[in-house]
């Protein structure tokens, strides 16, 4: 890691921060998690055979607060604190069945059990068992029998590895309705039958099925068989009788197959989610209200016929925020409409929120142009952008077009905006404001490539979760791979998580790799992105990080700059991180030769660093509606 000099600036944070969060467990049944958790792992620990003797640190005479989140292989919601948020013992040599208890580590997350000797079939109540995890990792074990269809009750799932196991039958096709499901693989089995159809299908490949003969339907290319069906023919005596009969089944059937096309047409178009865009089709005197003077005079039933009420068809993006649609207007120009999740905010409420974000006005920033409110949807309407957004940029090239990867200049260029928009968003904006969900699906890129940050302030207007489970849990602070690692325990979001969030997508943006997925490390690294690009670090191997196509072009000092301003903003002390600010700043520097910036309307913070954290949250609670 590089060590910067420390820069006679800060912020003068007036953050404008999210309601304060409560740790989970202070409303929910897990109060009593501690003593459980113990058991948890004792029961655990008895139920294996430790070949290999990886749990003999496991020794639970010790009864100082935190004791076990110095165990091999578990992770603690505080260091402090007899609570398991993972539990990870890949690759220890461990012997036995599925260890059922694990029900009582009732505060657990994350399961990897991969690469052991692990054998017999899984519990039919294993949703029960395990009802919390967002990563479930059974890999590379001797685990026979059916899937359990209780899999389908854990409905944080983000990732699910069964593959190189011995599973046969089916895959359950209540996995298919998991929401969150992103990464699913059930490779080297012996399973059969059709593939369910993913929520998330986009986003799992064929290999994830691969060497499973029996298997069939999308995505592979492999056509179900349906059961023979046995036709039986009566003969017609008499041709009058028979031409009357033949004529009342030919137009009984022309009737049916209409019945059932238009039956099915509507089941596809409301499964896919646009029923409740059909429930106030036609409703007069909703209008919507426009920021922009460019777009006057729209009303609700204009965005209907823009987006085709809303058809799946029209859907260009998915997140935690809601839903986002293209809009065709008459004069063939397009908008972005984006459908928010249900929200508890009363409409005066959303109306000063809509207000608040009409006024900020960035060159960075995707312009939000106006909103609706129809019944219970809220509606923001935005400026299209035509090339979609970094992570389709970077990680979806069409193979077949033979598309090149995006070239240094052009990944540079994207970086140093972004910065620029974040660091106005925390510094100079008035309310200042604290992203949240930064990622790479939230940088929108104009005809220009321009970048431009998208969904801001727009965490403010989600509903609080559920009392049983944290916000980190149920992807409140954003997607996996690029949540901050202090959020697990203090669940209050800051400027540094930010920061943090924006150092893996600076790590995207020279690596070429995805947040949770690193095709260059060995199989056997279980980590995301930030965990590799430590790895590396920490043992003199950072230049090995470098996408290979951005090598030997002229620029390669370029590029070890740029990854070592990522590393510092991903560094496990928020402390140590630079500001927003700051990261702009190295950024610009590097950037310096290409002149991509002629003008520069972010300040320099007149305090030194930003408040602390417990002021923000007195701050943002006096600040908020």
């Amino acid at each position: 890691m590089v060590n910067f000099m420390s820069m006679a600036m800060g912020s003068r944070a007036t953050v404008f921060l999210l309601p304060t969060l409560f740790w989970f467990w202070l409303s929910s049944d897990t109060c009593n998690g501690v003593a459980s958790d113990i058991q948890c792992l004792k029961d655990l620990k008895a139920s294996l055979n430790d070949t290999n003797g990886y749990l003999a640190s496991w020794v639970f005479e010790n009864k100082t607060e935190g004791f076990i989140c110095r165990f091999n292989g578990i992770e603690c919601w505080h260091i402090d604190e007899n609570k398991v948020l993972n539990i990870r013992l890949s690759n220890m040599g461990l012997k036995g069945r599925f260890p059922v208890a694990l029900k009582n580590c009732t505060s657990m997350t994350g399961l990897d059990l991969s690469t052991n000797d692990l054998f017999g079939p899984l519990p039919d109540n294993i949703g029960s068992i395990i009802p919390y995890v967002t990563t479930f990792d059974l890999s590379y074990n001797n685990f026979t029998g059916d899937i359990p269809t209780s899999l389908g009750n854990c409905t944080y799932l983000n990732t699910l590895s069964l593959q190189h196991n011995r599973f046969t039958g089916q895959i359950p096709w209540q996995l298919g309705r998991l929401e969150r499901l992103s990464q699913f693989s059930v490779a080297d089995n012996s399973l059969s039958g059709p593939i369910p159809p993913f929520f998330k299908k986009d986003s799992i490949l064929a290999s994830s099925f691969g060497n499973n003969a029996g298997l069939c339907g999308k995505p592979l290319d492999v056509v179900c068989r349906g059961p023979v069906k046995k036709s039986h023919t009566s003969v017609i005596i008499g041709a009058a009788i028979g031409g009357i009969v033949l004529s009342v089944i030919i137009i009984g059937v022309i009737l049916l197959f209409s019945f059932r096309k238009v039956s099915k047409k509507k089941k596809e178009e409301d499964l896919e989610g646009n029923k409740w865009a059909k429930s106030i089709k036609g409703t007069k005197g909703i209008k919507v209200s426009m920021f922009e003077k460019s777009v006057s005079k729209m009303k609700f039933n204009d965005l209907m016929k823009a987006t085709n009420n809303f058809h799946k068809d029209n859907i260009i993006g998915l997140g935690r925020t809601g839903t986002m649609y293209k809009a065709t207007l008459p004069d063939g120009s397009f908008l972005a409409v984006k459908r928010l999740q249900d929200s508890q905010h009363s409409e005066n409420e959303f109306i000063a929120e809509m207000k608040t974000l009409g006024s900020v006005k960035h060159r960075h920033l995707v312009p939000l142009m106006g909103f609706c409110i129809a019944k219970k949807e809220r509606l923001l309407v935005y400026k299209h952008m035509r090339n979609g957004s970094l992570f389709e940029q970077l990680h979806q090239v069409d193979v077949e077009d033979k598309a090149k990867p995006m070239e240094w200049p052009l990944r540079l260029k994207i970086g140093i905006g972004a910065a620029k928009g974040f660091a106005w968003l925390h510094h100079n904006c008035n309310p200042r404001i604290i992203h949240r969900n930064i990622s790479s699906k939230c940088i929108m890129l104009d005809d220009d490539f321009e970048p431009k940050i998208s969904d801001f302030g727009l965490a403010r207007l989600m509903n609080p979760v559920d009392t049983h489970l944290s916000t980190f849990v149920n992807g409140e602070f954003g997607d996996m791979g690029y949540v901050a690692p202090e959020y697990t325990r203090t669940l209050v979001a800051t400027p540094k998580g930010d920061v943090y969030s924006f150092g893996v997508v600076l790590l995207e943006l020279v690596t070429g790799e995805k947040p949770t997925q690193v095709s260059t490390a060995p199989e056997s690294f279980k980590g995301n992105l930030a965990e590799w690009i430590t790895y590396l670090s920490n043992n003199s191997l950072l230049q090995d990080a470098i996408d290979k196509s951005l090598i030997g072009r002229g620029c390669d000092s370029e590029l070890l700059q740029f990854l070592k301003v990522a590393c510092n903003c991903v560094l496990s002390a928020p402390k140590e991180r630079p500001t927003m600010f700051e990261v702009y700043q190295f950024l610009r520097a590097i950037g310096e030769r290409y002149h991509f910036t002629t003008d520069d309307d972010i300040l320099m913070p007149t305090d030194s660093g930003d408040l602390p954290d417990e002021l923000i949250v007195a701050r943002e609670m006096t600040e908020v509606r």
